[in-house]
């Protein structure tokens, strides 16, 4: 095929959507519609000018021409600033004034009809000529609308494999300079090759062109991936789609450059989703369905802030709804400002500009009965009771409100009430003066009312009863007590991980584990408890018990000085090195603000030409939340919003030599710089919260290959299901509980709470306060039952389930009438499990100083190492369980809390040492499910199961060692296991003659193993009987063979992976 088929099999595609295809290559016979005054006018004249008076018959003439003359002449010097204002003038009209009847009137005289494609001319024209000032060009396809050239088609050669869409990407570029006139009013540029085909604005750069994958919206390649222009021109550029795309999708952004944006397919079809079930949602009857928008899930990365603008542009104009109301939540100021100022930078699209709810009395005066119209920003936070209320007040009961919340898995879900002391407004005291007007006033102390309030969640709803709420989310809850979709109801349109980065829309994000190892210094290890018992000997000892636990936290010892400097040490050698092969910027993820600064000194130790005490240089920063309260630690890296907003700009610009950032919270989730390729990550995190911060590095950017997430910390595991969660399909599975259900289950668990209330009137609870609950908690207490199953426990497990069911069908009518008395039960519950902590009599920074200090010299930090390279486990093994760590485990005074440590030790440590040896693996794991479960039966004291535990855990580590006292290799050990696991075998052959069975079955079967052995029978039957016939020379027990024979293949089976 030629470039000119391709160009006439488009033009034939373009003619079935109700183009009318006209060839311009012969100038001396032209179609009349083509006729122009010259080659360098870039306007159909006789359409447009038709065009205007067919659309604007109530105006006269005069206005007409001076429409006409100012499309003509856009008067922008700069091409992509005289784009943005023909965009104007075409979604909006052109403002014209003229006389009728002796007064002036203020018109917009209409360039297209928005509502009826058939009242707009549309013509494909090819090989249109262009003369520019120095050169003249003729484009493939130019598609007009109503004398308009507002979509340019560029096709390459599909037989000539140099002539790629990229060759029509640069003679774009090209054409930009030769012939820029035709650009003015360009809102659309396609390139394709015939196989291959992109879109993109008039400022995109090659990695912004893409693709267009579906006509319908639900259909990905619906004609096959090779008809890529088909797809686009049936599934874009047909008449009725490119209207609705041309007016609400094509965004232009001034944050101190200029940039043209256009929507994907993704973002375009979830609009138009949204759209309709916002409409149907605000106005049926059915309670099921009524208010529940849908959720939109969009993976990060993927433009979802972009999405929310062309939605509240769409909403605004969407004539059913009668002019609403957008109010837009967020649960964090810095994330309500990043997306303020992507609308306020659309200001173009939406035609308002949208306000900031600064403060909670700001929120209620933008709402209280607002007529119509208007979009309003606030963090869900606002929606806080005032001192006087018990119910937030009604705002606006109009449905026409659509309730946009983004991220919505973090805001949405605080519908339970608790029980609150609030505090009442002082009094003042009686002077017993008669006349009081020179007496100051006394006050008395102030003084507490106990209360049951819900959350913000619920309070929006109670301020506005009959909103549509929308979800917007990369990463939607679905767990037993949280899910996105019963909130706010079914999806309205998924655009996950895979298929974004399928589209190029993403890039791919890497994982490298490079664990920092911990020990601990054999010389401070004897003084530790001593001193950590010198540091809380002023405490009583549930306290002291609290701060140990403390002291041995994660953070603790993560922030030791020499693990810190360890990280610091290797996080300078990996960026240089990345950035000598990518160069980008990297983030630092720290537990704590204390890390944050800690690492940032390290580094700076190391690298001092990074730092700059002054914010607009420097190649390091902290960025962080601060106050001037604040210890003189952190001062230094606390800015004003100004100067944070400055260190965002600078972090952005790929030029700026800002290109390190250390955080802890900030910056993890709506915050887009594409430059970012690598994120360092030493704080745990998990589900949604670890997804959000890993998309920092999977923005687009330039020939970015993938972003890469390096682990201090050992997230892998969290990662990896993570992954797993969000990366599901549209479509796949369920809701995870639907609300009915979950209402089913609120009222049975109810029941059960209530019975076991039985004989305790509870029933003035709201107004009782602490007094009944004790009283509700003393009577649970004395209920009494078998160990397992006392009333304690039972009351709390069923609690608990009460309050999942409860977070799930919140939403439903019959619910919010249960919603105090389950609060009640909720806060029963609390107080039956709550330990009471004593007042801490030293500082926080005091005693944290004390307990870093006291961390610090007993730890003592290894090299960092790629665990999966050094180790070659899942997870690492540093020797938890040598004599020491047991001594340690036996004298801890809190017994339970050691079992519950040594069962998840031992399990770790089966798995990873034993996972591909069947017998051992056995073995262990049951011995262990069996001292637990008599532990757990209550038929063992805890003593004992110490004692029992750290036995097997000797045992363990003697099994784990064997090989050197057999003379065994690893894996002949597991085939002298399997072999000597009756003892028969063992006692008629003796140790000898089964070590050589195991080492001639282990060359034997490595040596024969495929790799789909396992699946295959004949190649199954083939190693049976080879080991078979092995067994029989060494005269193995004839009577345990078939077993024999069984157990080795599954130990085979278990090291095919090893071995393959």
């Amino acid at each position: 095929m030629t470039e000119d088929q391709l160009e006439q099999e488009a033009l034939g595609w373009l003619a079935s959507v109700g183009y009318t295809p006209l060839n311009a290559r012969d100038l001396d016979h032209l179609d009349p519609r083509l006729e122009r005054g010259s080659t360098r006018e870039v306007l159909l004249a006789v359409s447009l000018r038709a065009a205007i008076a067919r659309l604007n018959p109530h105006m006269p003439s005069s206005a007409h021409e001076d429409a006409y003359k100012q499309v003509l002449d856009m008067g922008q010097p700069a091409l992509l600033s005289g784009n943005r204002a023909f965009h104007r003038v075409l979604v909006a009209g052109v403002p014209v004034q003229y006389q009728l009847n002796g007064e002036t009137r203020g018109d917009f005289v209409r360039l297209v009809d928005w509502h009826n494609t058939a009242a707009n001319e549309w013509l494909a024209v090819q090989q249109f000529t262009i003369k520019g000032p120095r050169h003249t060009r003729r484009p493939d396809i130019i598609l007009f609308i109503n004398g308009l050239p507002l979509v340019l088609v560029e096709l390459k050669n599909p037989a000539d494999v140099n002539a790629d869409i990229w060759k029509a990407y640069d003679q774009i570029q090209t054409y930009k300079e030769q012939i820029a006139d035709v650009f003015t009013y360009n809102e659309l540029l396609v390139i394709s090759d015939g196989t291959d085909a992109r879109m993109g604005s008039l400022s995109a750069n090659a990695e912004r062109f893409m693709q267009w994958r579906t006509i319908d919206g639900v259909a990905l390649d619906p004609l096959g991936e090779l008809r890529e222009l088909e797809t686009m021109v049936r599934g874009v550029l047909a008449p009725a789609y490119l209207l609705d795309y041309l007016r609400f999708f094509v965004l232009f952004e001034d944050d101190g450059r200029l940039v043209k944006k256009v929507a994907g397919y993704h973002q375009f079809h979830a609009v138009r989703a949204a759209i309709e079930q916002v409409v149907q949602a605000s106005s049926t009857e059915d309670t099921k369905t009524r208010g529940k928008g849908g959720v939109v899930w969009h993976t990060q990365g993927s433009g979802k802030s972009i999405t929310m603008t062309c939605f509240a542009a769409r909403v605004m104009q969407e004539p059913k709804l009668e002019n609403p109301t957008i109010v837009v939540i967020t649960d964090r100021n810095d994330l309500d400002g990043q997306l303020l100022g992507v609308f306020s930078l659309s200001q173009d699209l939406l035609r308002e500009q949208p306000q900031q709810a600064t403060t909670r009395q700001k929120l209620r005066e933008l709402l209280d009965n607002r007529p119509s119209g208007g979009i309003i920003f606030a963090t869900i936070q606002k929606f806080m009771l005032g001192e006087d209320e018990d119910v937030f007040p009604v705002l606006s009961s109009r449905r026409n409100i659509v309730v946009i919340a983004d991220e919505a898995h973090r805001t949405q879900y605080g519908f339970e009430a608790k029980l609150k002391n609030v505090k009442l407004p002082s009094k003042p005291l009686p002077t017993g003066h008669a006349n009081t007007s020179a007496v100051a006033a006394e006050f008395a102390p102030p003084e507490y009312e106990v209360k049951y309030q819900a959350g913000y969640a619920q309070h929006l709803r109670d301020a506005l009863p009959n909103a549509t709420f929308v979800a917007f989310t990369g990463t939607p809850v679905s767990s037993t007590d949280r899910d996105t979709r019963s909130v706010f109801g079914e999806y309205i349109h998924v655009y996950d991980m895979k298929q974004a980065q399928e589209d190029g829309a993403t890039v791919a994000i890497y994982y490298e584990s490079r664990l920092a190892k911990l020990g601990l210094n054999d010389a401070e290890l004897s003084h530790l408890d001593d001193e950590v018992d010198e540091l809380a000997e002023d405490e009583e000892e549930g306290a002291q018990a609290k701060l140990k636990s403390r002291w041995a936290a994660l953070e603790k010892v993560v922030g030791a000085v020499p693990r810190v400097a360890s990280v610091a040490a290797d996080l300078v050698t990996h960026f240089e090195t990345r950035n000598s092969a990518h160069p980008g910027k990297a983030m630092v993820v720290a537990m704590s603000r204390e890390i944050c600064v800690h690492l940032y000194d390290e580094i700076i130790k190391l690298r001092p030409q990074w730092h700059s005490d002054d914010p607009e240089q420097g190649a390091i920063k902290i960025v962080m939340t601060g106050s001037a309260s604040d210890k003189a630690l952190l001062r230094p890296h606390i800015y004003s919003s100004q100067v944070k907003k400055r260190l965002e700009t600078r972090f952005k610009d790929p030029q700026d030599e800002l290109k390190l950032v250390i955080v802890r919270d900030m910056w993890l989730t709506g915050f887009d710089a594409p430059c970012v390729h690598t994120l360092y990550v030493d704080k745990p995190m998990k589900g949604h919260n670890l997804m959000q911060a890993i998309a920092r590095v999977n923005r687009v950017f330039k020939d970015k290959q993938g972003g890469l997430v390096v682990d201090y910390i050992g997230i892998g595991e969290d990662l990896k299901a993570a992954m797993k969660e969000y990366t599901a399909s549209k479509g796949r599975g369920k809701p995870t509980v639907d609300a009915r259900e979950a209402l089913s289950v609120l009222l049975e668990k109810l029941d059960v709470l209530r019975a076991m209330l039985h004989g305790f009137d509870y029933s003035d609870f709201l107004a009782g306060g602490h007094k009944t609950l004790a009283g509700a908690a003393n009577h649970v207490l004395g209920i009494k039952g078998d160990k397992e199953r006392d009333g304690k426990k039972r009351f709390a497990d069923q609690a608990l389930a009460m309050s999942h069911a409860y977070s799930l069908c919140c939403t439903l009518e019959e619910a919010k009438g249960l919603r105090d008395e389950v609060a009640f039960m909720q806060a029963v519950k609390v107080i039956l499990t709550k330990r009471e902590v004593s007042k801490q009599r030293k500082t926080d920074e005091e005693r944290d100083l004390a307990i870093r200090q006291i961390i610090s010299s007993a730890v003592v930090s290894g090299e960092v190492v790629d665990i999966f390279a050094a180790v070659g486990l899942d997870k690492p093994n540093i020797g938890l369980l040598d004599d020491d760590f047991l001594a340690q485990v036996h004298n801890l005074p809190e017994k339970n809390l050691a079992v519950e440590l040594l069962e998840r030790l031992l399990q770790g440590e089966i798995k990873s040492r034993f996972a591909s040896n069947v017998v051992q693996d056995k073995k262990f794991s049951d011995m262990l499910a069996i001292v637990i479960q008599r532990y757990q039966n209550r038929s063992i004291e805890t003593a004992q199961v110490m004692e029992e535990l750290i036995a097997m855990a000797k045992k363990f580590r003697e099994a784990a060692n064997r090989g050197d006292q057999l003379g065994l290799r690893e894996d002949e050990v597991k085939f002298y296991d399997a072999l000597a696991n009756n003892e028969s075998a063992v006692r008629e052959l003796q140790d000898e003659t089964l070590k050589r069975i195991a080492q001639e079955l282990t060359q034997n079967l490595r040596e024969n193993l495929t790799v789909d052995w396992s699946e295959r029978e004949s190649v199954r039957a083939k190693l049976r009987l080879m080991v078979k016939r092995i067994l029989k020379k060494y005269k193995y027990p004839p009577d345990q063979a078939d077993n024999a024979v069984q157990l080795v293949l599954e130990q085979a089976e278990a090291l095919g992976e090893d071995w393959s």
